[in-house]
């Protein structure tokens, strides 16, 4: 549903809304009390918003769940394939260096920021077992979402019980991307050929990043893959990290993705 800019602006998806025991939330970024380039419900404290400002706007988030901040478990994402398995929330000065978290304990909300990149999120019904990655397409190519579902198996999940939703994220007509880029990917597999298109810069493409990871979802045998279909960088409910930059601006804000078990 679309809210004004003075409430949560919350976006849901039919696969994992209507699941027992799970409640999810992609959130835009109105609804929040940050100014500026950072209005208004920037949620990155990496940013140089007020991080008073973010930790209120991380609190509405939370309330939004009828949880405390302190329910709210978030990792420092680097990028990689790094998972961490939670049974208790630790302190924001605490929190490890990872893309990814899986839980199977209940009231803990799994959240990230994000401004372009895709968030995951993950659930197994039957297994009482949710997850989130952070899926840049670094975290993407170098397998994080393998690494999250392997996490979920430990938990007691099985593949082909979890469904996986693809949160708002770049899409291929705003995701020009050099040679040396595209070269990454085609020497893992000259099938990747297929998420680039040529770009009307010579020796640029546009990169597919929602369908790659869509297909690493697929290969992995899951249930279900959803996505959102949201373009990060032209819908602006949403921050984006390239919006801002080529807008001459040397900071950005960050929306968020939560999900839990109640």
């Amino acid at each position: 549903m679309i809210g004004d800019k003075l409430s949560l602006d919350v976006i849901e998806h039919t696969t994992l809304k209507h699941l027992p025991m799970i409640r999810h939330a992609f959130f835009t970024r109105f609804g929040g009390v940050s100014r500026g380039r950072y209005a208004s419900l920037n949620s990155a404290y990496k940013s140089h918003d007020d991080s008073a400002a973010v930790r209120e706007n991380r609190t509405r988030i939370t309330h939004y769940f009828g949880k405390p901040l302190e329910a709210l478990v978030t990792v420092n994402n680097i990028h990689s394939n790094q998972v961490v398995v939670v049974d208790e929330p630790w302190l924001e000065c605490e929190k490890p260096c990872a893309d990814a978290i899986v839980t199977k304990q209940k009231g803990l909300l799994l959240g990230s920021d994000s401004a372009d990149c895709a968030i995951v999120l993950f659930a197994d019904v039957k297994a009482g077992v949710v997850g989130l990655a952070h899926a840049g397409w670094r975290g993407a190519k170098c397998g994080v979402l393998a690494s999250t579902v392997h996490a979920m198996m430990q938990l007691g999940a099985e593949p082909c019980e979890i469904v996986a939703v693809i949160g708002p994220c770049i899409a291929q007509a705003s995701y020009e991307v050099s040679a040396d880029y595209y070269q990454q990917f085609v020497n893992d597999s000259s099938d990747n050929q297929r998420y680039f298109k040529n770009s009307q810069q010579a020796n640029h493409f546009m990169f597919d990043l929602p369908a790659y990871v869509a297909d690493r979802l697929v290969q992995l045998g899951l249930k279900s893959v959803g996505q959102t279909g949201i373009d990060t960088y032209t819908d602006e409910r949403f921050f984006s990290c390239r919006r801002a930059y080529h807008q001459g601006e040397d900071d950005f804000g960050c929306h968020f993705s939560c999900i839990g078990l109640i």
